[in-house]
């Protein structure tokens, strides 16, 4: 490894050990009697049932029979009760549990679930709080994607609950009419629980729970969310106006969206159920709103309970494709316009996301090509210059400043920037980096088998330890083994075409072997689809440089450089901007050794 990629060296080390430590109805309309006759429920079968209509019968004293109404479409199944008006069940149709998903009988996987999860509105009517699932409900069915449940209070008078399903998509809109009882809200605010015990979805238990997480926007535009931690309880109070929020698992994302009003604030926790095997994470959110805004007419919501995809979600409400974490802020401009783009692209062409990868890195790597060339020649200029750096080594000995001062000298007489090698290696560090954050949470991946990894989102194993190994794991990742071999292999090929560079408090080419086996411990359990780009993208450098070694002459290279310095010498060579900056440097270095000589003979007087 060559001085110049020292700096991105130690950039993206320092990321990936950073990251590794922290890191009663009515008859139902003819149309829906099929649904019902499937989808109905006894309300014997049901305990969570029976304690709402417990309610129920408490305020009314009317026995009401439970039915189920579903709206669905392509992507989503809402199942819907009569008893409270309430979401009994979301399900995405065409996604799986991890353990499911080579299931020949695919079941779909279920988002939000009443028996373990609550989403409970509460009014303020007639000086009492009263939860919108404590009423009963009637209902005429699902007619044309959308149903309305009308609910009787003690008073007489009705309040509405509105569901509505388009024919695809994952937004669900709620909407609640409280025009006939608005004399009775006699209240500032109204509030919604809303509670979500998360289920295991994914292979590693462990980032799921850390990647599970509560996000959310004020009404400044100002995103925050609760920090990812995957053993303590984390809890914040919002007190600004939302514009929405979400709870945020792995690869799937619950939100509720107010549409022309905002939320006033918010109280959000996430606990982690270190000891529970099922249950793994509790999101749980205590959401104010202002009754007023009852007054203006029915307060509608946009429910969206879907995979968290970045061009599927980027358009539902403001910034709400923040809720993919696309990378870090300063490198979110590549992988938005960058990489999404061109993953998008080729998924479109290319079904096997082995060879989406291989094609992508390809793609990125031709785009760069220019950089590493320009890197490659500044490295031969570097080699050329490398015996005369070691005879003023041998001439100085171990006087490093002073022989610094004669490497920059010499770099100025034959017109050399040591800097432009590391400029163009640097300039490719954010690409480097940017993919270290994408690739494991691009739901893309998901479930996309290559070879002998059966997800590519998550680490593949070719071996389960009984042990576990202090910052590798429990399981041997075959894509982390061999892009480290590559990182080896790159390391050997780069230190035969580096000299020795004498002075250097560091010796790199060690560094290029002990960063490898760095990236092992902290890969092992990365995504796979993240290891095999960085293999691929080790094995296309390699074969670059290979080839631009072909056509770089490092004969016709010493003879400019020869040029160049009887040119300099004449005074008639031009001197770069970085040239003329070491000879500024240089006679400020000598001006001042002449001054500490001085003062030493001063002294001494």
């Amino acid at each position: 490894m060559d001085r110049n990629s020292i700096t991105g060296i130690v950039i993206i080390v320092g990321m990936l050990l950073g990251y590794e430590y922290f890191f009663g109805s009515k008859t139902p309309a003819p149309e829906t009697k099929k649904t019902e006759a499937v989808s109905k429920v006894s309300v014997k079968k049901d305990s969570v049932t029976n304690q709402v209509i417990s309610k129920a019968l408490a305020s009314d004293s009317v026995q009401v029979k439970a039915q189920d109404f579903i709206l669905e479409n392509k992507d989503l199944k809402v199942t819907l009760t009569n008893i409270g008006g309430a979401i009994k069940e979301i399900k995405l149709k065409n996604f799986e549990t991890y353990k499911n998903y080579n299931d020949k009988l695919k079941s779909g996987l279920v988002l939000f679930e009443s028996k373990k999860d609550k989403l409970e509105l509460s009014l303020p009517i007639a000086g009492k709080k009263v939860s919108l699932n404590s009423i009963n409900y009637s209902t005429e069915g699902v007619q044309n994607g959308k149903i309305t449940f009308i609910g009787s209070l003690p008073s007489g008078k009705s309040i509405k609950q509105i569901y509505s399903l388009a024919n695809e998509g994952f937004e669900l809109n709620y909407a609640i009419d409280t025009k006939e009882i608005s004399s009775e809200i006699n209240g500032s605010e109204y509030s919604i629980k809303w509670v979500e015990n998360i289920q295991q979805t994914e292979k590693d238990i462990n980032e799921e729970r850390k990647a599970t997480i509560n996000y959310l926007m004020q009404e400044d535009e100002e995103f925050d969310n609760l920090t990812e931690n995957p053993s303590n309880k984390e809890t914040e109070t919002i007190a600004k106006s939302l514009e929405w929020i979400t709870f945020k698992k792995k690869y799937f994302i619950g939100s509720i969206i107010p549409q022309n009003f905002t939320f006033s604030k918010a109280e959000l926790n996430a606990t982690p159920n270190l000891s529970d095997s099922v249950n793994i994470k509790t999101l749980d959110a205590k959401i104010i709103g202002n009754t007023s805004d009852l007054q203006k007419g029915p307060l509608n919501f946009k429910l969206y309970f879907g995979p968290n995809d970045y061009s599927k979600i980027k358009n539902i409400a403001p910034s709400f494709g923040k809720n993919v974490k696309l990378s870090y802020d300063f490198l979110l401009p590549i992988t938005k316009y960058i990489y999404v783009p061109l993953f998008d692209f080729l998924e479109s062409i290319i079904s096997n996301y082995g060879l989406l990868i291989v094609i992508l890195v390809l793609i990125i790597k031709m785009a760069l090509l220019p950089l590493t060339y320009k890197s490659y020649v500044s490295m031969a200029k570097t080699r050329i210059l490398a015996p005369e750096i070691a005879k003023i080594k041998e001439r100085i000995g171990d006087d490093a400043a002073k022989v610094q001062q004669e490497t920059m000298k010499l770099y100025q007489e034959v017109g050399v920037n040591p800097l432009s090698g590391c400029i163009p290696v640097l300039a490719t560090m954010p690409i480097l980096m940017a993919v270290f954050l994408l690739f494991p949470n691009l739901i893309n991946l998901r479930q996309q088998s290559f070879l002998w990894a059966n997800d590519l989102s998550t680490f593949d194993s070719i071996i389960n330890l009984p042990f576990k190994i202090p910052f590798y794991g429990s399981h041997v990742s075959l894509f982390c083994l061999l892009m480290t071999a590559s990182q080896l292999a790159y390391g050997y090929y780069n230190n035969q075409i580096t000299p020795d560079q004498p002075g250097q408090p560091i010796d790199m080419k060690k560094m290029a072997y002990i960063t490898p086996v760095i990236f092992m411990f902290v890969m092992n359990s990365f995504a796979a689809g993240l290891s095999f780009y960085y293999f691929v993208s080790n094995l296309v450098t390699i074969g670059q440089q290979l080839a631009i070694r072909k056509f770089v002459n490092e004969d016709k290279i010493k003879v400019l450089l020869d040029e160049n310095r009887k040119k300099i010498a004449a005074g008639g060579g031009k001197k770069s901007k970085f040239s003329q900056y070491l000879s500024n440097q240089m006679k400020a270095m000598e001006e001042a050794q002449k001054s500490q000589q001085a003062n030493k003979g001063k002294g001494k007087r």
